[in-house]
């Protein structure tokens, strides 16, 4: 393992995310972030002004955004996929005629431009090799096809992250990994273009969430299939006077008004065409008509003699 320069251990993913499925078939769930994302993603197709024939659902969990994105004018078929055999399982019994697989966004069975959309609702910010799967992403998307996703962000569960931290420090003399990372806006944006995409757009939304206990929300995180899934972290049990801890720094750091805690999450939404003839292209540099000092209605400066600014 102390070769392996992965981060996160993709059959923990698997299993968190395959208990996930077998308690919501069960009936017991915390599916709504996932509704939530799942229908802001939607609202952003709303300002896309074009059909997609081919779509594919990246990281489908149950099937209920597939199922969404068929009822959309246009759209002719959708494809699901998830990292998940539960999952993949439970959307292929919820929508029976849409083509199912299970997928690993690491390695993609997918043939090039296959899909004119892909969408891919919180499943990314697991993957070991983000660039790589953007790559395959890109190319499993036809000319000027659009990808879709969210993801989780850099700030995400810090309160959750800090609580811990300080509780470990307290009770055990020290801290091991418990909150995975998570990319930021900037890094997004960068690897999109590193990997091939044109005319990318990221941006990020924060959803505050609240509740009784930080216990509940580790439940929720589990429910969610969203617990540790990091190489590094701890196995086994965590010691009982570390959670009590955890829960009283979070308490005395994290808790409104009410004394209800707060939990912050930051969604990372990527935005992205696949290279196709016809958009906008860059200008050249150089090739400007107009001097940018004139559009701007002010002097031009040698930067070796601007003085730049002053302080007061």
């Amino acid at each position: 393992m102390a070769d392996d320069p992965s981060i996160f251990d993709r059959r923990a993913v698997r299993a968190h995310r395959d208990r996930a499925a077998q308690k919501l078939a069960e009936g017991t769930e915390a599916e709504f972030l996932h509704r939530e994302i799942g229908d802001r993603l939607l609202e952003r197709l709303d300002d896309v002004k074009r059909s997609f024939p081919a779509v594919l659902d990246l990281g489908c969990r149950d099937g209920v955004l597939a199922r969404a994105l068929a009822r959309r004018q246009g759209v002719e078929r959708v494809f699901q996929a998830d990292v998940s055999p539960a999952f993949a399982r439970l959307a292929r019994i919820s929508n029976r005629f849409f083509p199912t697989v299970v997928a690993d966004e690491e390695a993609l069975p997918f043939a090039p431009a296959s899909f004119d959309l892909v969408i891919s609702n919180l499943a990314l910010h697991w993957v070991n090799d983000l660039p790589g799967a953007l790559i395959q992403l890109r190319r499993a998307l036809k000319p000027d096809g659009l990808l879709v996703a969210a993801m989780f962000g850099g700030e995400t569960l810090t309160e959750l992250r800090q609580a811990l931290l300080q509780a470990e420090l307290t009770e055990e003399g020290g801290a091991s990994p418990r909150v995975s990372p998570h990319a930021d806006v900037r890094d997004a944006g960068a690897l999109l273009q590193r990997a091939g995409f044109a005319l990318p757009v990221v941006d990020r939304d924060r959803i505050q969430v609240t509740y009784e206990h930080v216990f509940s929300l580790m439940a929720d995180l589990r429910l969610m299939g969203e617990t540790n899934a990091l190489r590094e972290r701890r196995r086994g049990f965590t010691r009982r006077a570390t959670m009590l801890t955890a829960a009283e720094e979070y308490l005395r750091r994290y808790a409104d008004k009410s004394g209800r805690l707060i939990a912050n999450f930051d969604i990372v939404y990527l935005t992205a065409w696949a290279p196709g003839p016809g958009q906008p292209q860059p200008l050249k540099p150089g090739s400007a008509a107009r001097r940018l000092a004139e559009a701007l209605r002010t002097e031009e400066h040698d930067g070796e003699n601007d003085p730049g600014p002053r302080r007061a």
